[in-house]
């Protein structure tokens, strides 16, 4: 029998989950119709550039996705102890780029004074909307709909886009983590869709490699599109590789980016026998294709872990001298 939600999804029993999302029919309704020959490829476009937007706005991080022909995967990991370093003018100010809000709330925004019955009902509705930004049904239910109501726009239809609600399986290791990320990185490959991880369209493991995504110009592209109204926070990156130094506290996976990007080359070159794609034995390894030594790589990982530690140092000291 089908369990509830909230049933599914606890952070007590692990932080990481698998999502999946389904086209209604199982059509090809974000790719390219070889029946119909009509393309529907920049829809896969769409979903990446929310999926990152939204991240920025929710206490959820992403490890991993891949956007493909009818359906899409996510690999996301919930941060509630982010939300609860939000002041309520930062809840407010993430909410209020989705959603307009009550009147009280848009009042208080514009400076108006409010009454101490006023004041309350803002607390609670502060209150509400802290806990709708760090849960992952609210996050699902900002992706999905905005996405079906401008496809069915383009499309001059009604009707549903999705499937049914999205489908989350909790990850509860480590290896099933590092397991789960890799199979949705080789989506692409296993479809035959692209050869090789580094040119597979629409998938985490190309944005960390080959970063081609203009986050900065998705955002006022969707501002002008009214699927978000305001965009009052800072770009959030990937779930990041921290390797397995446990002096400080892991923010990130335990697991270096290198050993990833090799786990998942050497999965790619096995062949399944369910699938129609695979990397091709004679393809030389991932980093001789991306044109760097063994040395290169290192000293390009290393400074890009030591940046991103130090923007994550800025961005709580930020919010300190801010409480």
């Amino acid at each position: 029998m089908p369990r509830p939600r909230e049933q599914l999804i606890a952070v007590s029993d692990t932080p990481y989950y698998h999502i999946v999302s389904r086209c209604v029919r199982r059509t090809y309704l974000c790719g390219y119709d070889r029946q119909t020959g009509k393309s529907y490829e920049h829809r896969r476009q769409w979903i990446e550039e929310r999926i990152r937007l939204l991240s920025s706005l929710f206490a959820i991080d992403v490890c991993a996705y891949a956007v493909m022909s009818n359906h899409y995967h996510l690999v996301v990991k919930l941060s509630p102890e982010q939300g609860e370093e939000w002041t309520d003018d930062e809840v407010l100010a993430r909410w209020g780029s989705l959603y307009k809000g009550p009147l009280i709330v848009q009042r208080y925004l514009n400076g108006d004074s409010l009454t101490d019955a006023e004041r309350r009902f803002l607390n609670r509705t502060v209150a509400v909307y802290r806990e709708r930004l760090t849960d992952l049904s609210w996050f699902m239910k900002c992706l999905n709909e905005p996405i079906a109501r401008e496809a069915n726009r383009e499309d001059d239809c009604t009707g549903h886009f999705w499937e049914s609600r999205f489908k989350s399986q909790a990850l509860l290791t480590e290896q099933a983590l590092l397991s789960c990320m890799a199979y949705v990185d080789l989506n692409p490959v296993r479809a035959a869709m692209a050869e090789t991880p580094e040119t597979s369209d629409h998938t985490s493991i190309k944005e960390r490699l080959v970063p081609q995504l203009d986050l900065a110009q998705a955002i006022q592209s969707q501002i002008e599109s009214g699927t978000l109204r305001q965009f009052p926070v800072p770009l959030k990156p990937l779930v990041d590789f921290e390797g397995n130094q446990r002096n400080e506290i892991q923010h990130g996976i335990l697991f270096s980016l290198q050993d990833y990007l090799e786990l998942v080359d050497y999965t790619g070159r096995v062949i399944h026998p369910t699938k129609r794609g695979y990397i091709p034995e004679n393809t030389p390894p991932i980093l001789t294709r991306l044109g760097l030594s063994p040395d290169e790589w290192l000293d390009e990982a290393c400074e890009f872990e030591a940046r991103y530690a130090w923007n994550r140092r800025a961005e709580q000291g930020r919010r300190r001298r801010a409480a």
